[in-house]
């Protein structure tokens, strides 16, 4: 292998739009990003037929921004990583057939990238080492998951969402609550204030209305549910026409943040690791990254999680995946990627 590896991330599975160059999977030589937030925010939710659109429209612009500025890395990547799995069908197909265009000109292997895996390798481009094995944290708008990480590709899911993502439950949440998309940013805000006006109230264990949840949840299971909340949410706002939104945006993040801590301190405890790795949109929210830190510090656990700009979906985040399999030799072959480009993009 070349002393350094340049490689191309193509992202495209939601609402961001990404183009990005890596150096050795560990730093960002280009990573443009065109968000559809306020082109959605309308609806309060993405629109797949929209998203797939603006993919197609955007796409071009970034690829001539890279070409102008980053030129000469960019004739040097020596593989391309696109998302593939899992995400909208018709937004995955736009990224792919960008990676299937540059692939002809550059001729250079395209290695398919699970999104979800993508997110724990944004962490190696702040700097950091990731390490085996871990405990993957992932937590977005579509998704929650609890992973046991033994290597690269090898990933076992220890526990998932029954209903609702965490991310979706803000945006719900945020929705009764009459604030705007995307609502995890909205809440946290509203939670924030309301916690700085009433620190000693809420260190003297400040009465919640909404319930726990999965209280009977076994420990030695890491599933999450977010639906009952929204419900128990909605009759709170019904049953109490004067409420206090700050209060209820602290209610409700504190149960969602206690939620996810109570799996996390149970996965480490069942697997005895001493590395996690969290990623996904979810973990920008500040008094969710710093409880997961307390967490780790008190079990002398190791907690990678990138800053904020790379929690939500980028195409360095894609390119630094791709970096590893790479690196070890695990790329797909082109032609087997062309004859199952249907399976590969899970749609059967």
């Amino acid at each position: 292998m070349p002393e350094d590896v340049f490689g191309i991330g193509i992202e495209s599975s939601c609402d961001e739009t990404g183009i990005a160059i890596v150096k050795n999977g560990t730093q960002i030589i280009a990573n443009p990003i065109f968000s559809q937030i306020d082109l959605h925010k309308f609806y309060g939710g993405v629109v797949p037929e929209m998203a797939s659109r603006m993919h197609m429209e955007k796409f071009p612009a970034l690829l001539e921004k890279i070409m102008q500025e980053y030129r000469k890395e960019f004739f040097r990547a020596s593989y391309i990583a696109v998302t593939v799995r899992p995400g909208l069908v018709g937004s995955l197909f736009v990224g792919y057939y960008l990676a299937l265009g540059i692939k002809n000109v550059l001729g250079i292997p395209i290695i398919p990238a699970h999104h979800l895996e993508a997110h724990f390798y944004s962490g190696a481009l702040n700097g950091e080492k990731i390490e085996y094995p871990f405990i993957g944290l992932l937590l977005s708008g579509g998704n929650s998951s609890i992973y046991k990480v033994s290597g690269i590709g090898k990933m076992e899911l220890m526990g998932d969402t029954l209903d609702d993502a965490c991310g979706e439950a803000f945006d719900k949440a945020a929705s009764l609550l009459g604030l705007q998309y995307p609502g995890g940013p909205e809440i946290e805000s509203r939670a924030r204030e309301f916690q700085v006006d009433n620190a000693t109230e809420i260190a003297g264990k400040i009465k919640n209305p909404l319930p726990e949840l999965l209280k009977n949840q076994n420990q030695d299971q890491f599933n999450f549910s977010f639906s009952g909340i929204k419900t128990a949410l909605y009759y709170y706002l019904k049953s109490n026409p004067d409420y206090n939104i700050n209060y209820l945006c602290w209610c409700f993040q504190e149960r969602i943040i206690n939620a996810i801590s109570k799996n996390v301190i149970n996965a480490l405890k069942a697997t005895n690791i001493k590395n996690l790795v969290a990623g996904g949109g979810v973990m920008s929210n500040q008094t969710l990254r710093t409880r997961i830190l307390k967490i780790c510090e008190e079990r002398n656990v190791k907690f990678i999680c990138p800053p904020p700009r790379l929690c939500t979906d980028n195409g360095a985040m894609i390119g630094a995946l791709g970096y590893y399999y790479f690196r070890e030799n695990l790329i797909l072959p082109y032609e087997k990627v062309i004859s199952s480009k249907t399976e590969l993009l899970g749609i059967l």
